[in-house]
């Protein structure tokens, strides 16, 4: 058996070799060269990015950019055009707006990341953001935005909220808060089981919402995030289903938080919030369409 074996193999080799002698030479190469010249988009995105902001914004799904253990979609054209526009205006020239171009130049992440799908956990909850290590922004479900007429309640649940609670991540990472913030609800942080915490009980123990719940960290910039986005009426509003105990402990927070970003970023988040809120009211105004 062994040998049949082998000389079937070394007919094989005899066969292929014979015909490698009748094959000629071809002169063009089986590789073919990825470049491409930039789009308009990717110039736009140069233009508006990364030669003012050393941004490298990605929205064409990479495998190496992505978590592989969630099946997800890569972000559309026309949504990957409309958000960077959305961001460019709410975010990024509205810190320029308070602080000024220096300060994003500086702090701002290196990597926008866009992805068309929401990532699923099994616990039925969905990874809308993350961070990494103050160098990347990853938004999912970008593919959800409306392109014609967006609803500035929708950006915030899903990517403004998010964009300002990855980027406070970077701020407290680069300069971290006060360590008494961890203390106002030291027995409250739950882990990953934040998710079985309805939002009225998360006020009500004296968290701004049920991720916030999570860690010290997550709970920082969740107040950061919800602060911003969201208008006086509807903070008073949480206050009230937080109760006495709740709102009190919520408001020594806010109280660290309003001190930390003042005094180590001369951010204040009140007049931060004026800015983002103004622009919010503006955005039915812009062409996302059009580059």
């Amino acid at each position: 058996m062994k040998k049949t074996i082998l000389y079937l193999f070394a007919l094989i080799l005899l066969v292929g070799a014979g015909s490698c002698n009748k094959d000629e030479i071809n002169s063009q190469s089986i590789f073919v060269d990825p470049t491409t010249p930039p789009s308009t988009f990717d110039t736009w995105l140069l233009n508006n990015y990364t030669y003012p902001y050393n941004i490298e914004f990605k929205y064409k799904m990479e495998d190496l950019e992505s978590p592989l253990t969630y099946q997800l979609a890569p972000a559309r054209i026309e949504n990957s055009i409309a958000m960077a526009k959305l961001l460019k205006y709410l975010w990024i020239e509205a810190y320029n707006e308070h602080v000024g171009i220096d300060f994003l130049q500086t702090h701002v992440p290196r990597v926008i990341h866009l992805v068309g799908s929401g990532a699923y956990n099994t616990n039925n909850t969905v990874v809308l953001g993350t961070a990494e290590g103050g160098m990347k922004i990853t938004l999912y479900a970008v593919n959800d935005l409306d392109i014609v007429n967006p609803s500035i309640a929708q950006l915030n649940t899903y990517h403004l909220r998010t964009m300002h609670h990855e980027f406070a991540h970077i701020l407290h990472q680069t300069k971290n808060y006060p360590a008494e913030f961890k203390l106002i609800t030291v027995n409250g942080y739950m882990g990953d089981d934040w998710d079985k915490v309805s939002q009225a009980n998360a006020l009500r123990a004296g968290f701004i919402s049920a991720y916030s719940m999570k860690s010290y960290d997550e709970d920082f910039v969740e107040l950061i995030a919800h602060y911003i986005i969201n208008t006086q009426t509807w903070w008073n509003a949480q206050l009230t289903t937080a109760g006495t105990n709740g709102k009190a402990l919520i408001e020594e927070k806010i109280t660290v938080v309003k001190g930390y970003l003042k005094s180590t970023w001369n951010i204040d988040i009140d007049e931060m919030r004026r800015i983002v809120q103004e622009r919010a009211n503006n955005i039915n105004n812009l062409d996302l369409q059009t580059l």
